[in-house]
C-alpha cells in the first residue's frame, strides 16, 4: 500500500494536487489505517493517472468526473464538445496575441486599426512622436464616442494628407516642436494655411457637414480642451478669431 507521497510520485503529480483532487471529489479519500495514515492501492493510482491525463489534455476539472464515469459514446461526444471549446479558446488567444503584437508601437492601444494606420502615415511624412501621441490620444476619445463613424473620419483624414498644404501644416508644427525659438512667423504661416483651406471648405459646403459628423457639443469642448493645452493652438485660435473664425475641433465663421 502506498503513502500519499508515493501515490503522487507514481502518477506524476504533486501531493498538493492529490489533496486538491480529494477536496473537489475527483479522488476518494481513503480512511486512515490503525497507525493514523491514509494509504492507497493500485485502483487509486490508475484513477489518478486518468484524472491527470484528462486535466493535461485541457479538460476542465468540472468535466473530469463526468468523463471518468462515461461509456464510450458519451465519452466521445463529451470530448468533441471540449475540443470545440478548446479550438474557440485557441482562436481567442491568437487574437489576443495579434493585438499584443500591435501594441508594441503603442498606437493600437484603445484605437481601431484605421487610426493606427493613419498615425503610421504621419510618421512617413516625418511627424515627431510628440505630435503623433497627441493625435492618438484625441482619436482614442473620438473612437470611443463615435465608433460607427471612425472609419469615415479616417478616410477623410487620409484624403486630407494628399493635400500638400496639410502636409506642410504638419511640418510647421514639427518645426515648432523641434526647438524653443520664437515661432511667431511660423504660427502666422500656419494661420494663413488654415484660413485658405477653411475658405475653400466653406465654399464647397464641407464645413456644413461638421454638425452631422460631430453633433455632441460637450464632446467637442472636451477635444478642444486637449488641443488648447498647447500654447501654439491658443495663439492660432487668436489669429483665426481676428480673421472671423472660431473653434478648433469644429471651426466656424464667427
Amino acid at each position: 500500500m502506498l503513502t500519499i507521497g508515493q501515490l503522487a510520485a507514481y502518477a506524476g503529480v504533486t501531493i498538493r494536487t492529490v489533496r486538491h483532487y480529494h477536496q473537489v471529489g475527483l479522488l476518494p479519500e481513503p480512511e486512515r489505517d490503525v497507525s493514523g495514515y491514509r494509504t492507497y492501492g493500485a485502483d487509486e493510482v490508475v484513477r489518478l493517472i486518468r484524472i491527470r491525463t484528462l486535466a493535461d489534455a485541457g479538460v476542465p476539472l468540472a468535466k473530469v468526473q463526468e468523463l471518468l464515469a462515461a461509456d464510450a459514446p458519451t465519452f466521445t461526444e463529451a470530448t468533441g464538445v471540449i475540443d470545440r471549446d478548446l479550438r474557440a479558446k485557441i482562436r481567442e488567444l491568437q487574437e489576443h496575441r495579434r493585438r499584443i503584437a500591435q501594441l508594441a508601437s503603442g498606437d493600437s492601444l484603445a484605437v481601431p486599426d484605421e487610426v493606427a494606420d493613419y498615425l503610421d502615415r504621419l510618421r512617413v511624412i516625418g511627424m515627431p512622436e510628440e505630435l503623433i501621441a497627441a493625435e492618438r490620444d484625441a482619436w482614442i476619445l473620438v473612437a470611443a464616442r463615435y465608433p460607427d463613424e471612425i472609419v469615415a473620419y479616417m478616410e477623410e483624414k487620409v484624403r486630407q494628407l494628399e493635400d500638400p498644404r496639410v502636409v506642410h501644416f504638419y511640418q510647421l508644427i514639427s518645426q515648432i516642436l523641434a526647438d524653443d525659438e520664437d515661432h511667431g512667423h511660423v504660427v502666422q504661416e500656419m494661420a494663413d494655411l488654415l484660413i485658405e483651406m477653411l475658405e475653400e471648405a466653406a465654399a464647397s459646403g464641407q464645413l456644413e457637414q461638421q454638425d452631422l459628423k460631430m453633433d455632441d457639443s460637450t464632446f467637442v469642448q472636451l477635444l478642444d480642451s486637449m488641443a488648447e493645452a498647447h500654447p501654439v493652438v491658443v495663439e492660432l485660435q487668436q489669429l483665426l478669431a481676428e480673421r472671423g473664425w472660431t473653434g478648433w475641433t469644429k471651426v466656424e465663421r464667427a
